[in-house]
């Protein structure tokens, strides 16, 4: 089965970049056609999808976030990674990366997700 696991830094101190990694395994993040996606979930609040990198490594960010996001992948590593810059309190979250496909839930994997405070 596919599996996705996040990491990075729990804490980012404001104004710097957050970075995280999806390292993803029994799966490779090239095959057509899946979606490698990154969501995240403030406290008392709902899924806020961030964007995805496709498998074919075209990019889409939700307009929220687009001009502080930033998305890439390495193919050796079966590795993709988000950025977002200038960070303040309200980018605190929990962070999940996740496998869509366009045919439904049957294709959809999920990692556990990442806590990740933005704080000085």
């Amino acid at each position: 089965q596919v599996q996705l696991q996040e990491s990075g830094p729990g804490l980012v101190k404001p104004s710097q970049t957050l970075s995280l990694t999806c390292t993803v395994s029994g799966g490779s993040i090239t095959t057509n056609y899946y979606y490698w996606s990154w969501i995240r979930q403030p406290p008392g609040k709902g899924l806020e999808w961030i964007g995805y990198i496709s498998y074919s490594g075209n990019t889409y960010s939700s307009p929220s976030l687009k001009s502080r996001t930033s998305m890439s992948r390495d193919t050796s590593k079966n590795q993709f990674t988000l950025q977002l810059r200038s960070v303040t309190p309200e980018d605190t979250a929990v962070y999940y990366c996740a496998r869509f496909g366009l045919v439904g839930s049957v294709s959809n994997y999920w990692g556990q997700g990442t806590q990740v405070t933005v704080s000085s």
